[in-house]
């Protein structure tokens, strides 16, 4: 694959940023996934490096789950990368709102915000391995591990006894809870393969729920009344995100915490359902809030209104913010990048651990990255 030219320039710090490039890899899911309106195809991963005038070298990433990703490198290639040289990756603030400046006809957007999620990444990188920081600490460090619950065992073309036998699993594992996915024809079907789950696990075990967008508010009001009984520990992304007076209808209807995010690309977006008393769970991505920038600025948003933080996906770079932040809830356990890294995320106990190493804490086996590019 051919790689966008590295510009070069005279740092005027250490930290200054003299070169910067992007590519694109395909990783395979570990597993087949499924949900009410859509399969998980493979993950288009959008990889960004940096390197600062001292030889510091910071990646970062973002992902989609099958289409787009070529189009996140395009405009990094054509629009972002060149505006990064010169700029201090000492200051993510700064450099985050210089490439906003420049995709504003493009903003708020899933594609820009992949494109500056992998750039901000890639900084917070390069910073913490300057300051000699691992992520969770300079990010806040509030807490040193986090509570992990499984999704890997919720998908919805897997029968009842299969989510039964899998939830079992994860509270063996040491894990807190399980996410099940609902949006079946008939809400009685999924009663019923919650029922089953519930039965087995016991009432001290967290059990989600996830409706990936596809329910109409009436239908998730009349769905959310059938499963309280069954001690529903969040219930996600019922409706579009777009639909932010369904959530509010629905949140004021129903006991079930209302958790949204993972489709929401911008700060103003959490603030109109926080204000709006339209979500009880922030469920903020950091590749599709824009990166770690814009992401602690909804975690911090969450708690001035006294609500937990629960982030989608990317448990091996959540692990590490979950942790920065003090009103963090729970870690998702979907893991994804073992073909490309030497190392794994540290689970203790059912708890994430995020790495004391300086940086993402992500051990990048980039021979295995090399060999899974996308031209």
């Amino acid at each position: 694959m051919t790689l966008s030219t590295p510009v070069l320039t005279t740092g005027r710090t250490g930290t200054d940023i003299v070169s910067a490039e992007a590519w694109l890899c395909d990783l395979p899911v570990e597993t087949v996934r499924t949900d009410a309106v859509q399969a998980f195809l493979k993950q288009e991963t959008i990889f960004v490096r940096i390197r600062t005038a001292s030889g510091i070298e910071g990646v970062g990433y973002s992902y989609t789950i099958g289409t787009g990703g070529p189009a996140v490198l395009s405009l990094l290639r054509t629009s972002l990368l060149d505006a990064l040289v010169g700029l201090d990756a000492m200051r993510p603030e700064a450099v985050w709102q210089a490439l906003f400046s420049r995709t504003r006809a493009t903003t708020a957007g899933v594609i820009t915000a992949l494109a500056l999620a992998a750039v901000d990444t890639a900084v917070w990188d390069a910073r913490c391995k300057a300051g000699g920081m691992p992520l969770w600490v300079a990010a806040g460090g509030a807490r040193s591990s986090i509570p992990l619950y499984d999704t890997e065992g919720g998908w919805l073309h897997f029968s009842t006894d299969e989510l039964v036998a899998q939830a079992e699993e994860s509270r063996a594992a040491g894990m807190r809870g399980v996410k099940i996915k609902v949006g079946k024809p008939k809400g009685h079907e999924d009663v019923e393969r919650l029922a089953a789950v519930r039965a087995a696990v016991g009432d001290d075990f967290d059990i989600m729920i996830d409706a990936n967008q596809s329910l109409t508010a009436a239908e998730a009001i009349r769905r959310a009344a059938a499963f309280e009984p069954l001690d529903i520990f969040w219930f996600e992304e019922p409706l579009p995100a777009e639909d932010m007076s369904g959530h509010r209808a629905l949140s004021r209807s129903t006991s079930i915490p209302v958790a949204v995010g993972e489709s929401m690309y911008s700060v103003g977006q959490f603030r109109e359902y926080l204000q709006s008393q339209a979500a009880s769970i922030v469920q903020v991505d950091v590749a599709r809030i824009g990166g770690i920038t814009p992401w602690l600025k909804v975690a911090h948003l969450a708690e001035a209104f006294n609500v937990k933080v629960a982030p989608h996906f990317l448990m091996e770079l959540h692990v590490s913010l979950t942790c920065a932040v003090p009103n963090s809830l729970y870690l998702e356990h979907i893991p994804q990048l073992r073909a490309v890294t030497r190392s794994e995320m540290t689970i203790v106990d059912g708890d994430g651990v995020p790495s004391a190493e300086p940086g993402l804490g992500i051990d990048w086996d980039f021979d295995a990255l090399d060999d899974l590019r996308v031209s």
